[in-house]
């Protein structure tokens, strides 16, 4: 199958999967499972079909890899969700935490006269509204908000976690991507960051779900927290 003829199903996975490469998180049947909420039989049959089909195939350590086709194609339909998120909130003013689940919708139908069109309708943007960059490979590394120190500088990156339920608490609490400010507390419950005299209080669990530039920066982790792997579930704060 040419990838130009890639299923809506497969376009799910491959997007989930490229988050999860994006993340430096590992490419396994377990994450996607986890990742999209699906059962292990479900996971493993469509990996199946994206082996047969030429978009993935397996390591030495059975972990996942993708093709040059599939990440090209990958790389495609992430372009594609990013770019009309940012069109849906910059060009039709819709607020970017409701822009999410209607850019799955859009996305596996675009042709590529209306995406070159709305390329050119959002001029120099270069993320989505959440701070995920539009084209591969402009990614900053960040750290977890949860993990950085009191009294650092902080510098908003983006929003790992971009179920709508959780853009709704994040906007309601003032954080947005290129937000620059303190951290003023960091306790076992809450993380605070104070920008222009506001506090924007998070609970740790989200916080995680936050990358951010620091100054200090923490020490690198040994493992990503775990909430990163959930990041396209609807998420319990």
């Amino acid at each position: 199958m040419s990838h130009e003829q890639a299923t809506v199903a497969e376009e799910e996975y491959l997007e989930t999967m490229f988050w999860l490469w994006e993340a430096r998180l590992p490419l396994t049947a377990a994450n996607i499972a986890r990742a999209m909420r699906l059962s292990a039989p479900t996971v493993h049959e469509m990996v199946r079909r994206l082996e047969a089909d030429g978009y993935v195939e397996r390591a030495e350590d059975k972990s996942l890899e993708f093709t040059e086709a599939g990440r090209d194609h990958a790389s495609t339909v992430v372009r594609r969700h990013r770019m009309i998120e940012r069109f849906l909130t910059d060009v039709l003013g819709i607020p970017w935490d409701e822009v999410h689940e209607e850019a799955e919708r859009l996305e596996h139908a675009m042709s590529p006269v209306l995406e070159e069109r709305m390329m050119a309708a959002i001029g120099g943007a270069t993320t989505c509204p959440h701070g995920h960059p539009i084209i591969e490979g402009a990614r900053e590394e960040g750290v977890p908000l949860a993990d950085v120190a009191e009294g650092a500088a902080v510098h908003v990156l983006r929003f790992e976690n971009e179920a709508e339920d959780l853009l709704h608490y994040l906007k309601d609490t003032g954080l947005r991507p290129g937000l620059e400010g303190t951290l003023a507390e960091s306790g076992p419950e809450e993380v605070v960051m104070q920008s222009d005299g506001r506090r924007h209080a998070v609970t740790r669990s989200v916080a995680e779900t936050v990358s951010v530039r620091a100054d200090p920066s923490p020490p690198a982790r040994t493992a990503l927290p775990d909430q990163l792997v959930l990041a396209r579930e609807r998420y319990g704060r």
